[in-house]
């Protein structure tokens, strides 16, 4: 059950800030909540029926009949519990069969206010959706023993590199602020095609949507509200080993600007076109996009920080090994 997923209408009701959460972090993983809004539903199980029409009711009737979904003092709900609007409930999200990354989160920097991770392809930032533990918020809770640590910024599951998580609740706002405020400069690598047509280095802006139907963005007309500085590191033949510096941080923004392009970056299941979703992921095939390196000037220390990822672009590498006569 997720309080992510469920019918417009309720999106429509501001509700208020949330207590405390009454459940514990549970196996590095903290309790999701839902809020009651003002309806008609006469007990708290009408309402998570059509609220997450998805699950079958006979879940949702089980998980009250096992006390599993509590409210903010933390008393149990049952299926025939009188709906009472303007509250929130708790409950632990399951995924099951959650398949396990077979990658290492690598940690490049730790101090008592920032963690700074090296995070692998198909590794999820934080929890959603399919992903529950395999994520890079729950594995650092349950490896570092840092329960209220959080991500000062996130990357796409398919991306790999250079990401931080703030390790001290009083900072995190401070570190937050240097990517509201674009104090952060952000160095990204890609493969993707070569266009002959096409003249480096080159910044392209673009006004940046929510596809209706998918999770892709789109380019539509207006002002840009993104950009992104291109330039290429090497020709790898038909392919170009791409760098590239984004001045702001649109969802999906490189990989959208690439393909509008015509050069989408090699293994992109979204763009140009999006691809049929698989139960498996093919991990010989990652998304060739790397966040390469992140520099900032450190709010709490006022350091000089950089921070760059000991990963490589399997193509990249491929192609580097082969022009050296060995098997990648």
């Amino acid at each position: 059950m997720s309080a992510e997923n469920g019918m417009q209408d309720f999106r429509r009701t501001a509700p208020p800030r949330a207590a405390s959460s009454p459940l514990p972090m549970r196996d590095g993983v903290a309790a999701s909540r839902v809020y009651l809004p003002p309806g008609p539903w006469p007990t708290v199980l009408d309402f998570l029926v059509e609220r997450f029409r998805f699950m079958a009711p006979q879940v949702l009737r089980a998980r009250l009949d096992f006390g599993a979904i509590v409210d903010d003092a933390g008393m149990p709900q049952r299926a025939d519990t009188p709906y009472r609007p303007r509250q929130w409930l708790w409950y632990y999200r399951e995924v099951p069969d959650e398949a396990a990354v077979p990658f290492e989160l690598d940690i490049l920097y730790r101090d008592a206010h920032l963690v700074v991770v090296d995070k692998p392809h198909f590794l999820a930032s934080t929890p959603g959706g399919r992903y529950l533990h395999e994520t890079a918020l729950t594995r650092l809770r349950k490896r570092l023993d840092l329960p209220a640590i959080s991500p000062v910024h996130r990357l796409d599951r398919e991306t790999a590199g250079v990401m931080l998580f703030c390790a001290d609740v009083a900072s995190r706002g401070a570190y937050q602020s240097l990517f509201q405020q674009r104090q952060v400069v952000k160095e990204y690598e890609a493969i993707a095609p070569w266009r002959d047509d096409l003249v480096f280095p080159l910044v392209h802006r673009s006004r940046l949507q929510d596809c209706a139907s998918s999770f892709a963005v789109q380019e539509v007309g207006g002002e840009p509200n993104s950009e992104t500085r291109i330039e290429v590191k090497e020709r790898l033949g038909a392919l170009a080993h791409y760098h590239l510096t984004p001045s702001t941080g649109r969802k999906h923004q490189l990989r959208a600007h690439l393909s509008a392009l015509g050069i989408p970056i090699c293994n992109d299941l979204f763009y140009p076109c999006l691809q049929p979703r698989h139960d498996v992921d093919d991990y010989a095939r990652p998304l060739q996009l790397l966040a390469r390196a992140i520099e900032f000037t450190d709010p709490v220390s006022g350091e000089k920080r950089r921070f760059e990822s000991r990963r490589v672009l399997a193509q990249a590498r491929s192609e580097v090994s082969t022009s050296a006569g060995t098997v990648a």
